[in-house]
């Protein structure tokens, strides 16, 4: 499937179309909807440059939310190491 932006919209994001490709993989790969490998893909780059990329824009590699660190916790009361 391809899908084509005009170039109106590339103009009004003031972007290229590589830089589009890019923050719309960042968005998914941000939102959970796709994995790094995809992301990469999408984005036309090697997963070492998309990794460098989203650090580039700040968006974490791993989401660690309050939910994981409950579970981390609960488990080390488990293994007697708190």
């Amino acid at each position: 499937m391809s899908v084509v932006i005009s170039e109106e919209i590339l103009q009004a994001a003031q972007l290229s179309p590589n830089e589009f490709r890019q923050e719309i993989a960042i968005h998914l790969f941000q939102t959970g909807r796709l994995s790094l490998g995809y992301a990469s893909r999408l984005a036309e780059m090697t997963t070492v440059e998309f990794r460098n990329l989203l650090k580039k824009h700040n968006v974490p590699l791993y989401s660690y939310d309050v939910e994981d660190f409950e579970l981390d916790l609960k488990n080390l009361r488990e293994l007697g190491r708190l």
